[in-house]
Formats: structure tokens, C-alpha cells, sequence
């Protein structure tokens, strides 16, 4: 079973991965690592977490423009996460992902953050708002 949710296509674009999701807002200046994809924020609760090529969920933006030019270097590198998912984004985000070519939506009709958890797996189309969510089968003890 599929959940769909709609939201605000802010670059245009298709993308589907598995989902990392925090509740923290993100700093890409200095947080992500453009040549391995690393969150390496070491404050962060997804220190250590590799985004590249995932479905990044988390409620906006922080810190210096320069964020914008990290999220395009992570994108030409390969490094990048396929696709953005915020709370509401903000201009850093959305001139990074714009830039780098990176599908981003926001403003979903429910809250991502509780409705997606990590692990599950995502179809991100920016260019109509939708977001279809696969949750992740729950582990047997």
C-alpha cells in the first residue's frame, strides 16, 4: 500500500529512493560532505549518514548561502541526495536544488517528517507536488 501526499513542486523534476528523515533542519555549509554524500555535521542526528542518491526529508534550511553552492557541488559530483523534501524551504534550499537539478517539494498536506520515516521508500515528482510513500516492512524479532 502506497501513501500519497501533495505538496508544492518547487523545481521541476522525478526522483525515488529510500528516505532519510530528521526533524532537524539541515546546513549543507559545512554539514554535508560534497565529495561522499556524508552528513558530517558532527551536532547533527544524521552524523554520519550518507544521503547520496536518497530521498532527504527535513523541515527547512539553516545557516550560510553558501549551502546553496555545496548542494550543486555534491549534485555534479554524484553525491548528492536524488530528491528534497521540506516542512516549508526556504530560498538556500530551494536556489540549491534549483541549481543542482535536484526535484524538491514542500508544504505536503501532511507532515513528512511524522508520515515518512527512514527506510521507507519514496517517489518525489516535482513537477505535479505528489509524493508516494512505501512504507518499509517492519523487522521480525
Amino acid at each position: 500500500m502506497k501513501i500519497k501526499l501533495q505538496g508544492r513542486g518547487i523545481t521541476k523534476g522525478k526522483a525515488e529512493g529510500e528516505a532519510v528523515v530528521t526533524k532537524e533542519p539541515i546546513s549543507f555549509w559545512g554539514g554535508l560532505d560534497r565529495e561522499t554524500g556524508d552528513i558530517v555535521d558532527r551536532n547533527h542526528e544524521l552524523a554520519g549518514v550518507n544521503v547520496k542518491g536518497k530521498i532527504l526529508i527535513f523541515p527547512h534550511g539553516k545557516g550560510s548561502t553558501g549551502g546553496s553552492r555545496t548542494l550543486y557541488a555534491s549534485a555534479k559530483k554524484g553525491t548528492a541526495p536524488s530528491g528534497i523534501i521540506n516542512v516549508k524551504a526556504e530560498s538556500i534550499i530551494a536556489t540549491g536544488a534549483i541549481v543542482a537539478g535536484i526535484p524538491l517539494v514542500d508544504r505536503l498536506d501532511r507532515d513528512p517528517i511524522s508520515t515518512i520515516q527512514t527506510g521507507d521508500y519514496v517517489w518525489v515528482d516535482a513537477d505535479t507536488g505528489i509524493v508516494l510513500v512505501e512504507k518499509k516492512k517492519p523487522e521480525k524479532p
